[in-house]
């Protein structure tokens, strides 16, 4: 990973696997303790003191750092990155998501990559669960709400529906 200037919280890539905001807190919290672990290890090395074991990184921010090509050498560098992940972090658009089942964390993941692409870079997700939905989603932003359930496809579609069904039956 080579040594770039710090981009900020705005211009800052996503993994895929990062697909909540719970996600993104994790992001935070890891690069916090490895800041605290890298430090340690510094101020044993000058006092000669034995070395622990390397600190080990996350598939999810490996990802984030090889995305963004980030360098994680100096401690200005380390300080100022959980700075701007604690930015992402409070500022990260939310889309709610409410599903009739629990959804795998792959098509989580591909509806997270559609939303980065249609309508935010930085966008996450937050599941819920509401089993009555049947079929669809309802999906609420800051400031819309869309109903994509079959109730909502199929109201005021009664008429449609028993004359589909009548024609089934040879009843037309």
């Amino acid at each position: 990973m080579s040594e770039t200037p710090l981009k900020t919280a705005a211009d800052f890539v996503l993994p895929a696997s990062v697909v909540t905001k719970v996600d993104v807190s994790r992001l935070v919290s890891e690069v916090e303790k490895l800041d605290s672990d890298l430090t340690t290890a510094a101020v044993r090395a000058k006092t000669g003191a034995p070395q622990a074991a390397q600190p080990t990184v996350s598939e999810q921010l490996a990802n984030f750092l090889t995305q963004n090509k980030l360098a994680f050498d100096t401690s200005q560098t380390r300080s100022a990155l959980v700075q701007q992940l604690r930015i992402v972090k409070d500022k990260v658009p939310v889309i709610h998501m409410t599903f009739a089942v629990q959804s795998d964390p792959e098509s989580l993941q591909q509806i997270v990559q559609w939303l980065r692409s249609s309508v935010h870079p930085q966008a996450v997700i937050s599941v819920g669960l509401q089993p009555s939905l049947v079929a669809g989603v309802y999906m609420r932003t800051p400031n819309h709400v869309h109903d994509l359930s079959l109730r909502t496809l199929l109201t005021g579609q009664h008429d449609v529906l028993v004359k589909e069904l009548e024609a089934l039956r040879g009843n037309v």
